[in-house]
């Protein structure tokens, strides 16, 4: 095996923080020059309170063969070490944010199987009649609150909403879920978080807590007085003698919350932002609404590939695409890069709502970890582009976006628009 040559491309470094400060054309050119390498690339992580051992890096999967071929190897890629952070986090992360999405099977399945039963066919149905009542309503109020932060009043309310009544968390707490989900998800952002370490690391832990105690409180209540909700279908699940614990339970409502909530958030605001710079792709999606939809939502997620990426460890020497790896290297899994993988995407850098086939990995790659909550996101994006753009066609954004300071997920914060 050969010593890795750290980053291989004069004036490139995923590491850094000025990397993801760039403009998005900015990182996918550099994005580009690494996947002409022809091999994954390989960046050291700068020194901070998780990671003290100079010279540990990681291996940076760029191109869509080489995040498939991983994603549909857990035996060899492992998620137990942590999917969400390149660094390994301290244990005391776990308690909050140790959900099914850090786990490899048998445990990962356990928890996948109890928790999927809440999903009924039943449930679903319920979903989606939510989805479009509650879209509906934020159109209406859009129309009587006119020009307006696009995020703020339509994309963040949607999907946030969805799920506390999925879970039946009242409208009195939405504030605070919103609060803390963004703390969870806000990179090194400091509109949301700290740029003092320790105070940030105080900021993660109090909102992974909060949310944990909500759900905790929640679910004692559904135990005694069971109601129509997946906490109640979650806290009494029994697979096989199997049950959530309370620590399971608030982990997996955490991922619920954050997962569910920024995914779908991310793609309606990049769809205004996408939609107002491409008026053609708008003629088109106009001109055949239904028929051209289901493309236009694959299109979003490609184009915007809300997470960034996921990560994985090896779990012994092996040989990937034929490039050798090491038992203990860190492998991260770049959804945004794979999504705009030349050879498998003709002109990727183009918004195209008819691309057919479009292989996106915007949910994940096949594998144990696609995406749980893919059908409701997707469903959630089709609802919210449906009632704006039959009933408010001519929106539009009316400034550049302000985008979250993040390498994790390609988020939008505040989007001003108008449709005047």
């Amino acid at each position: 095996m050969t010593t890795p040559v750290s980053h291989p491309v004069e004036g490139v470094d995923l590491s850094l923080l000025e990397f993801w400060e760039q403009p998005l054309d900015a990182r996918h050119a550099d994005f580009a020059k690494l996947r002409a390498l022809g091999q994954p690339p390989y960046f050291v992580m700068p020194e901070g309170p998780f990671n003290s051992t100079p010279g540990e890096g990681y291996y940076a999967f760029i191109s869509h063969a080489d995040v498939l071929a991983a994603s549909r190897q857990p035996e060899l890629f492992s998620s137990a070490r942590g999917a969400t952070s390149i660094e390994d986090l301290p244990a005391e992360f776990n308690e909050y944010f140790g959900s099914m999405i850090n786990m490899d099977d048998p445990r990962h399945a356990r928890l996948r199987r109890i928790v999927s039963r809440a999903f009924t066919p039943r449930m679903i149905k319920k979903f989606e009649e939510d989805v479009q009542r509650t879209a509906a309503t934020i159109v209406d109020d859009l129309l009587v609150t006119g020009p307006c932060d696009f995020v703020q009043h339509v994309s963040a309310r949607l999907p946030l909403k969805i799920i506390c009544e999925m879970m039946g968390i009242g409208d009195e707490y939405f504030d605070m879920v919103l609060r803390n989900t963004n703390i969870i998800l806000s990179g090194a952002d400091p509109e949301f978080i700290s740029e003092n370490m320790e105070t940030a690391i105080t900021q993660l832990l109090t909102a992974g807590k909060d949310l944990a105690d909500l759900v905790t409180e929640i679910a004692a209540d559904r135990a005694a007085n069971p109601q129509d909700d997946v906490i109640t279908a979650l806290a009494t699940a029994n697979i096989d003698g199997e049950q959530l614990t309370p620590a399971e339970l608030g982990s997996f409502f955490i991922l619920l919350v954050v997962a569910g909530n920024e995914t779908t958030r991310t793609a309606i605001s990049h769809a205004l932002n996408l939609f107002t710079h491409h008026p053609e792709q708008r003629a088109l999606l106009l001109e055949d609404l239904e028929g051209r939809l289901p493309g236009a939502v694959d299109e979003i997620v490609r184009f915007a590939s809300p997470v960034i990426f996921m990560r994985r460890s090896v779990t012994r020497d092996c040989t990937l695409n034929g490039h050798e790896f090491r038992a203990g290297d860190r492998a991260v899994l770049f959804y945004w890069a794979a999504n705009r993988d030349e050879s498998v995407f003709t002109d990727p850098g183009q918004f195209d709502i008819t691309r057919s086939p479009n292989p996106h990995v915007g949910f994940g790659a096949a594998g144990p970890h696609f995406c749980l909550g893919a059908h409701l996101a997707k469903r959630e994006i089709t609802v919210m582009l449906r009632e704006l753009m039959t009933r408010v066609p001519t929106i539009r954004a009316t400034a550049e976006p302000d985008r979250l300071l993040s390498s994790f997920i390609n988020g939008i914060k505040h989007l001003a628009c108008d449709f005047g």
